[in-house]
């Protein structure tokens, strides 16, 4: 009886296992979605795929760690599932809203800019590194999906959107290890409810598209400078203690 018993439960936490990878495959369907949706001008519709891509990136990862999902599907690479989803969500999509909303420059201009992200984030996707033992991300993470939506609320020029968009791609060559939200240990508490509070300022910023509020905007990036901030402090005291 116990032994049946403990078969049922293995056939669950199996079968959650695989519901975890379903749930981390949808964020590619979505991605097509966010593309679909870009191509026909509804701007508002793709920032809602790809929003839903991030919710789904921001959890799966704590779901699979739950079901000890390596355990109970060995022959599926989730990791390497993820990592194709989200090249597809974090960077092509947001590249083709990028040109079709005019966040980049029209013609071979803004083709280059988006062609040099997508060049610069298969590279990062490519590294061993890109994720340290500690749980740092190394290089700006490939946050493009965050970082057109910001360009496009913000209603920059396409000039400038471009000159940023370039910089953030230079900078995934630089090696300075920035925070993976949910997993880097120092500050992880403060880090996360800081994130939360950012998707609790930043939903409300997508579903009101195509109308804009200064403050949600600078709420909202006040956890992207928090991000960044402490990210470049962490790097400094690291170097400063290898030097010692």
């Amino acid at each position: 009886m116990a032994g049946s018993q403990q078969e049922k439960n293995d056939w669950l936490l199996t079968a959650c296992a695989w519901g975890v990878h379903l749930y981390t495959a949808t964020g590619a369907a979505l991605g097509l979605l966010a593309i679909y949706y870009a191509d026909v001008g509804n701007f508002r519709a793709s920032f809602l795929a790809m929003t839903a891509t991030i919710i789904i990136d921001s959890t799966d990862g704590t779901l699979a760690r739950l079901v000890r999902i390596r355990e109970r599907v060995p022959y599926v690479d989730g990791a390497l599932l993820d990592n194709i989803v989200d090249y597809l969500t974090f960077v092509i999509a947001p590249m083709v809203l990028a040109m079709r909303a005019d966040v980049v420059p029209a013609g071979w201009v803004g083709l280059a800019v988006v062609s040099f992200v997508a060049v610069a984030s298969a590279y990062q996707f490519s590294q061993t590194n890109a994720k340290t033992p500690d749980h740092f991300y190394t290089g700006f993470p490939s946050y493009w999906n965050i970082a057109v939506f910001y360009l496009y609320y913000a209603r920059l020029s396409a000039a400038l959107s471009a000159a940023v968009l370039v910089v953030l791609g230079v900078m995934v060559f630089v090696p300075i290890k920035y925070i993976y939200p949910s997993r880097t240990v120092t500050l992880r508490p403060l880090t996360v409810a800081y994130g939360i509070f950012w998707g609790i300022v930043t939903i409300p910023m997508v579903l009101g598209l195509p109308s804009f509020s200064p403050i949600l905007l600078y709420l909202s990036l006040s956890y992207v400078a928090y991000y960044f901030v402490v990210s470049l402090v962490m790097n400094a005291r690291g170097s400063v203690a290898s030097a010692r």
